[in-house]
């Protein structure tokens, strides 16, 4: 009973915590918000002073966002060796090769 009372109270304030901090973030599609003029603002003004190289595209998703990447391609492997690991259990056992425990 105790138990189901503090996690009550613990979602409770976890719940009133997050939608205080929605209620302070800024509105949706605002042409104000610093992610829409400052961030890209930077990307496009100074990429060739920051990283020389002169596409910009390259530039921010090998230097800028290379943490962001690096984690995305992280996923994304792990995802094919999960995919492969259970297409091969799979035909082993089609194959009747599998070995008993």
């Amino acid at each position: 009973m105790l138990r189901q009372i503090a996690a009550t109270i613990l979602i409770l304030l976890l719940g009133t915590v997050l939608l205080y901090m929605t209620s302070e973030m800024p509105r949706f599609g605002d042409p104000g918000n610093p992610s829409n003029n400052e961030l890209s603002a930077r990307y496009t003004d100074e990429v060739i002073e920051d990283v020389n190289v002169p596409n910009i595209v390259t530039a921010i998703i090998t230097d800028y966002r290379a943490y962001d990447t690096l984690g995305e391609a992280t996923v994304l492997f792990a995802g094919i060796v999960a995919v492969l690991t259970v297409l091969a259990a799979h035909s082993d056992v089609g194959r009747g090769t599998k070995k008993d425990g």
